[in-house]
């Protein structure tokens, strides 16, 4: 009852259309404008509210809700995956036609991404009058409808969605690695389990929005308008969600093991111990000695050849190989180690020359030169990462849903800067003391297993 109480009420709400002309501020005459500082604002219901005003052509508006895979339960896997390609389906206030129709009218676009812990909405056009856009993503967010024959209609894309993403072998490899390092949440896979397609229901889309999508797990983030417009939308239409606002189990790391043999002569590896989480002291520690022993090619199709990792492994194999630092990290966990990608007769001679670099380090064997290297390094990839308006909204949105905060890159610059050479070590000899995971694909007969580590 709860539930058609409060879906009937959004049906009232949209069917007003009452949504304010959201237009962008129109940049200064005369001079270049100067970018406005980052505004954040934190309702009382919990929403965290950011914008940027950079006067940039196009307006990006984001909605981060915590609502990712982790969330789910063993009795609703592949919900946020169906949920993803759902986006486009009617809602209470607007056909799926309309909403195709009216993004593409405005020259618009709407996009859905998700990680493990969170799914971000994401529309954008040419700055302007993005009240439209609004309209739609507000639809798609807070007054979905989920009709039963839709999303039947849906359930094959899954199957097709999950193939083309697999397509990339290293996306299965990771998959098996976080289903076996921990027992639960992390645990749960991008995309909907075999066994599941077909059987994800629209009930169950209901059930996981109603208390998901609540405001306090939202941050509205924009980019390329005002802060007071996007306050005023938010306090408006963001300020009703009600339901359970489940906070999902901590996830709790167990060290495991999962090999698929398949046959194939090129095999590919992970080799993981606990990480740690983002935000935390170490953090900064383990993404500085990802990049000491090397994080891969920043380049498409680019070499790896210069990387520790790489040239340790190449003293004793000369056969092609490839080799980097692994490092993945969430709101109370994380995985650090080694992916390998090698011929099948090589496969324990690289994965075990890898490690035992990383054992070097641990017992002290690190020059300050490599250290200032990989901080030169770690601090050009983040300033790129944010240089573009969509991985700063994925930055700003991120942050805001973990911390309620926004660290700017200045200070991240610095907490870089202030990372030790032991501190470096001793994230090193965590790996090396840590109970290990491991997940491997291809024909694994000369593959060590994980105890073995």
């Amino acid at each position: 009852m709860k539930l058609l109480t409060i879906a009937g009420s959004f049906l009232r709400f949209y069917s007003l259309k009452v949504a304010p002309k959201v237009k962008a501020t129109a940049a200064p005459a005369g001079a270049p404008p100067h970018p406005q500082d980052l505004e954040f604002t934190k309702l009382l219901n919990g929403l965290v509210i950011a914008s940027l005003e950079n006067y940039a052509p196009a307006s990006r508006i984001g909605l981060f809700i915590k609502a990712g895979s982790r969330y789910e339960g063993s009795d609703n896997l592949g919900t946020s995956h169906l949920l993803r390609l759902a986006s486009s389906l009617t809602t209470k206030g607007a056909s799926s036609f309309k909403i195709t129709r009216g993004i593409e009218a405005a020259g618009g676009k709407l996009s859905v991404t998700a990680t493990r812990e969170n799914i971000a909405y994401t529309v954008e056009r040419l700055r302007g009058d993005v009240d439209i856009l609004m309209e739609f993503l507000l639809n798609v967010t807070t007054a979905p409808e989920f009709h039963h024959w839709k999303v039947a209609d849906l359930q094959s894309q899954l199957r097709v969605d999950k193939t083309v993403a697999f397509q990339n072998p290293q996306a299965q490899v990771i998959e098996n690695l976080h289903a076996a390092a921990y027992r639960n949440a992390l645990a749960n896979s991008l995309y909907c389990p075999d066994y599941r397609i077909g059987k994800v229901t629209a009930e169950e889309l209901h059930y996981y929005v109603q208390n998901h999508f609540t405001s306090a797990r939202m941050a509205l983030v924009g980019l390329g308008l005002s802060h007071p417009v996007l306050k005023q939308i938010a306090e408006q239409f963001l300020n009703m969600r009600g339901g359970l606002s489940l906070t999902g189990a901590k996830a709790r790391y167990r060290g495991g093991e999962i090999r698929e043999q398949n046959g194939n002569s090129l095999v590919r590896a992970a080799l993981v111990a606990e990480g740690t989480a983002t935000g935390s002291a170490e953090a900064n520690a383990f993404s500085l000695l990802q990049h000491v022993l090397g994080a891969g090619p920043h380049v498409k199709r680019g070499s790896n050849a210069t990387s520790l990792l790489y040239q340790a492994v190449a003293k004793g194999v000369h056969q092609p190989f490839d080799v980097y630092a692994f490092n993945a990290s969430y709101s109370d966990s994380g995985l650090f180690g080694i992916y390998t990608i090698s011929q099948a007769v090589a496969t324990g001679d690289v994965i075990k020359a890898a490690y035992n670099q990383i054992k070097t380090i641990a017992q002290g064997s690190l020059s300050k030169a490599d250290v200032q290297a990989a901080r030169n390094k770690l601090k050009a990839g983040y300033l790129m990462s944010v240089e573009s308006s969509e991985g700063f909204l994925d930055e700003v949105g991120s942050q805001a849903l973990v911390a309620g905060s926004y660290i700017q890159p200045s200070r991240v610059l610095q907490e870089i800067d202030s990372v030790a050479d032991d501190d470096v070590i001793n994230a090193a000899k965590k790996f090396v003391s840590g109970q290990k995971s491991m997940a491997a694909s291809g024909n694994l007969g000369h593959a060590p297993f994980v105890y073995e580590f």
